[in-house]
């Protein structure tokens, strides 16, 4: 006698989530009380969002899953690896190129992953019954947490997601639907005694293991922060000038990584180690043209080319001035703020 559907959802849910592509599908309670909400509290009172003033403005509806959506009772939440095939490390090392944040070098996931969970949602609606909404990253849901109560993987000491299978890798997703379903246990913390993410921070962001200041985060800064770089931080950025994977890639549970089977997140060749002369000249039509369907647009020209200048500050190469010269009368004010420091750093290193 086969199993129906309706006595089996999770088997049916999970198969057809591996068809529409994702690498990993769990279950979570939408309703449990959770302490996620406490930290998220703790985070904001202590103004550690800096300038993320949606995170306070929306705290209400993080809380929980409910304070979302009442009528929510089962999350689903899913993982689509995006793994790169090279170590993220390696790219500090080339001082008068660009280091990119792994997720920034493909396509943007929001959109991939977004038709994905529509695609599932749809399916589940068909085939059980009930209502479901689906969320990424830039909906109000505590995702992190919910993918470790669905047993994806485990929030480590650096508050990211850490999965056995795919370490630092995943890309999150969630479907929460107003049926009941049976949970899955939760992801147990492996980081046992390992301080590797907290000691390869170059700004010292994490005031503990689990607490992570966003103001003196690179990823923050060189993403989220508008106007100038607070000067103790420039010199830390290296050339990372978009988001930083140190606390990431450094992870010992990488080793089980794998790379990315969709092609669509893996990294483009303009963007595995641009030359830093050749962004710090982009107008703005040049920025969004270079960056069309990438997570990278959303910062504009001027912040980018912001973080450009001082990653030209940081490289150390005489070679640069030029590409920092011809900026000192652009229009925007924080552009020739940054190229006036990069050429004041220039000229350190070279009498030095």
């Amino acid at each position: 006698m086969t199993t129906s559907i309706s006595e089996d959802p999770k088997s049916f849910i999970r198969t057809r989530a591996a068809a529409a592509g994702f690498d990993v599908c769990g279950f979570a309670s939408a309703t449990a009380p959770w302490e996620a909400s406490g930290r998220l509290k703790a985070f904001i009172a202590q103004n550690r969002h800096g300038e993320m003033a949606w995170m306070a403005t929306t705290a209400q509806r993080r809380g929980h899953p409910t304070a979302l959506w009442p009528e929510a009772r089962s999350a689903v939440v899913v993982g689509l690896n995006y793994g790169p095939d090279v170590d993220p490390l390696e790219a500090l090392k080339a001082k008068s190129a660009a280091a990119i944040s792994v997720y920034a070098q493909g396509r943007d996931y929001h959109g991939l992953i977004k038709g994905r969970l529509k695609q599932l949602g749809g399916e589940i609606r068909r085939a059980l019954g009930g209502e479901v909404k689906v969320f990424v990253d830039t909906a109000p849901l505590m995702e992190k947490p919910l993918a470790q109560r669905a047993g994806v993987g485990w929030q480590g000491k650096h508050t990211n997601l850490v999965s056995r299978d795919y370490g630092s890798w995943l890309f999150l997703g969630s479907i929460l639907t107003t049926l009941p379903i049976d949970p899955d246990e939760a992801s147990v913390d492996h980081c046992g005694v390992c301080r590797a993410c907290l000691d390869i921070c170059p700004t010292d962001a994490f005031a503990a293991p689990y607490q992570l200041d966003a103001r003196r985060c690179l990823s923050y800064l060189t993403i989220e922060h508008a106007g100038p770089m607070p000067a103790e931080f420039r010199p830390a950025m290296g050339n990372r000038i978009y988001g930083c994977d140190d606390c990431l890639a450094v992870c010992p549970w990488n080793k089980f990584a794998a790379t990315a089977r969709e092609a669509r997140l893996h990294a483009r060749e303009a963007l595995r180690a641009p030359a830093l002369a050749d962004l710090a000249a982009l107008d703005d039509a040049a920025f969004r043209a270079l960056f069309t369907a990438s997570p990278i647009k959303r910062i504009g020209r001027d912040r980018f080319v912001r973080n450009v200048l001082y990653a030209i500050g940081n490289s150390g190469d005489p070679a640069l001035r030029a590409a920092a010269a011809a900026r000192l009368n652009d229009a925007c004010d924080t552009v020739r703020d940054a190229a006036a420091w990069a050429m004041e750093r220039l000229t350190t290193f070279t009498a030095a």
